[in-house]
């Protein structure tokens, strides 16, 4: 009896000692778990709070201002005399064509390249009291003050129709380009911050235009009347990858709007300073010489000459075409006469 009652102590002590061990390794199974949880936890918040901390690049923020060069005004008179007429004048007004009487109409467009001797006026680069001469900085000057303040808006060059207005910051982008972000670094390499600057404009750069106009035959005056629409600056773009897409416009500037700011710059006279015109005469008077680029005559694929079938990759074709088209026009109207 003794034997069977110490046996049954024996098992139960072996059962309790059995017990003991699984719910201790049950314990520290438990809290493996929790230490691991808790390390996951704060790894985590470590990752976060360095991915919190690091510098990342600010996104660009184009500015409103253009390249306008600032010009001081002269403090006295800065010429022999009085010059007054220049700040009055104003433009004279189109002669009236009914739309009965333009019994003939084409639309021309025109490329002026500054560098040819009669269009360096264009380039003229003295500073007045009025600002900068030079052709492009009249455009931005006139820009950058706005309607309100007697300035003009500029237009997108998606379509030369003058149907999308175009902020000063959308200008100015378009001038200088994408603003370029440069990080910088510490003394161990580590990067601190970022850098955004916009890229240097030179505005001698700016050296070709496209102008749009058209040419009237008014029947009533028996006269032919070439009427400019609009004037855009072109720029030669060139992608990061050194892939050249070409000349193409900036944006548009609506002829009429700019007459009476045109009126109040005198074009450069190399001949005689004192018997300088306004640039407002200047394309009244035809006084530039542009190269034929495209025109309605004879084009119902509304191409210019160098995309169209025969000119490509071809610059006297062109040339030769562009001629051939002013001459049309002149031989029409020569041809209403008898003599």
């Amino acid at each position: 009896m003794k034997k069977i009652i110490v046996k049954s102590l024996v098992v139960t002590l072996c059962l309790g000692l059995i017990a003991g061990n699984a719910m201790a390794q049950k314990k520290r199974t438990v809290r493996k778990r929790a230490t691991a949880k808790k390390t996951q936890t704060a790894v985590a918040v470590t990752n976060k709070a360095a991915v919190d901390t690091a510098v990342v690049p600010p996104k660009p923020i184009f500015s409103d201002s253009l390249p306008v060069q600032t010009v001081k005004k002269s403090l006295r008179n800065d010429a022999a005399i009085e010059r007054n007429l220049i700040k009055d004048r104003v433009p004279l007004p189109y002669e009236n064509i009914r739309e009965d009487d333009a019994v003939y109409r084409q639309r021309i467009w025109r490329d002026i390249d500054t560098r040819e001797k009669i269009n360096l006026p264009f380039r003229y680069s003295a500073n007045e009291d009025n600002g900068n001469q030079r052709f492009i900085s009249i455009l931005l000057k006139a820009i950058q003050d706005g309607p309100d303040n007697g300035g003009v808006t500029a237009f997108s060059s998606v379509d030369d129709r003058f149907t999308t207005p175009m902020t000063k910051a959308e200008v100015a982008k378009a001038i200088s380009g994408e603003p370029i972000t440069v990080p910088q670094y510490d003394s161990l390499g580590n990067i601190t911050g970022y850098k955004t600057t916009a890229p240097e404009v030179n505005l001698d750069s700016f050296y070709k235009f496209r102008i749009k106009e058209e040419v009237i035959f008014d029947k009533e005056t028996s006269r032919l009347y070439w009427r400019i629409l609009g004037i855009a600056p072109l720029r030669n773009i060139i992608t990061n990858e050194g892939l050249n897409l070409g000349q193409t416009e900036l944006f548009w500037v609506y002829y009429p709007d700019m007459r009476p700011i045109f009126a109040k710059y005198e074009v450069y006279n190399g001949k005689n300073y004192g018997a300088r015109m306004s640039w407002e005469e200047l394309f009244e008077s035809r006084m530039f010489y542009g190269r034929i680029v495209k025109s309605t005559l004879s084009n119902p694929n509304d191409q210019y000459i160098k995309d169209q079938m025969g000119f490509k990759n071809n610059r006297m074709l062109q040339l030769l075409q562009g001629e051939k088209i002013k001459n049309e026009i002149f031989d029409y109207e020569q041809n209403l006469w008898s003599y």
